[in-house]
């Protein structure tokens, strides 16, 4: 199993120069993917633009979105142009998670229907895999490097399993415990079948991390603020955050035991040496 970790964009107050020095650090230390998650309504930094510069200051890690809440972005075209420009300047390291997304207010802000996302979020991927394939009419390049970008979608309702299905080569598993996810994955599986694909499904899955007493109880506070839609839910999740290295080393087996294909820890903290303190665990 791949172990990739997140770049802390959400993490409130997060300095530029440390979300670069993150970056390369998880590029120099053997990180399968970099990735970042994503809000509108918040203070964090734009998902693309993070990459961009991540893509900068790296050599090989791949970079992804994981997800991005593609549905209220403004065009198509735009959007597909922005991502092969990733692609393009980073030669070929993207990977584009996307979901239906979870909070209404990052829709009110773009003034974008939000029960009408789902159906918005179908009609954009096959627009951007459109573009990427030079069938646009007015013709919008870049190409990416390979011709198409991998898509990853995100999401355990039946609508969102049977997105990966018809537009992706991976899904990605909401946020949870090891043993609800043999469940998950047999039915991303099942649909997977369904749709009539004979590929391999890529399975991926994320958890939170902050190891150390200090690291918990600030990554805590984080994620009770970021998460804080689901009410009382949030305090479960962060008091769920993994603290310590025996933990995060049971976990990491865990989930490579129930077919996970990559495991993405999302520190709770800016401080780039905490990526050390992973990395003695995660990475053989």
């Amino acid at each position: 199993m791949d172990v990739g970790v997140g770049l802390p964009t959400t993490v409130p107050g997060t300095d530029g120069g440390e979300l670069l020095e993150f970056a390369r650090r998880a590029d120099r230390l053997g990180f399968s993917t970099l990735a970042v998650i994503d809000r509108l309504v918040y203070d964090n930094y734009d998902s693309l633009t993070a990459l961009a510069a991540a893509a900068g200051v790296t050599e090989r890690i791949t970079l992804a979105t994981t997800i991005l809440i593609a549905a209220y972005q403004p065009s198509p075209a735009l959007l597909a142009k922005q991502l092969a420009s990733i692609d393009r300047l980073s030669g070929g390291r993207l990977v584009v998670g996307v979901a239906a997304g979870g909070r209404p207010d990052d829709f009110q802000a773009t003034g974008v229907d939000y029960s009408r996302r789902g159906r918005i979020l179908d009609d954009l991927l096959d627009e951007v895999k459109r573009v990427w394939a030079g069938e646009h009419e007015l013709g919008i390049g870049p190409k990416p490097t390979a011709g198409q970008v991998p898509l990853w979608v995100g999401g355990h309702s039946r609508a969102a399993l049977r997105r990966a299905a018809r537009h992706g080569t991976g899904w990605i598993a909401p946020g949870g415990s090891v043993s609800a996810f043999p469940d998950l994955v047999a039915g991303a599986r099942a649909l997977w079948a369904e749709e009539g694909r004979t590929d391999a499904l890529r399975i991926v899955a994320l958890t939170y991390v902050a190891l150390g007493a200090d690291r918990k109880e600030k990554g805590g506070k984080y994620l009770v603020d970021y998460y804080s839609h689901i009410g009382e839910k949030a305090k479960y999740l962060a008091a769920g955050v993994i603290a310590n290295e025996g933990r995060l080393r049971e976990t990491i087996d865990g989930y490579a035991e129930v077919g996970c294909d990559e495991l993405l820890l999302f520190p709770c903290t800016t401080d780039p040496d905490h990526l050390d303190l992973i990395a003695k665990v995660a990475l053989p």
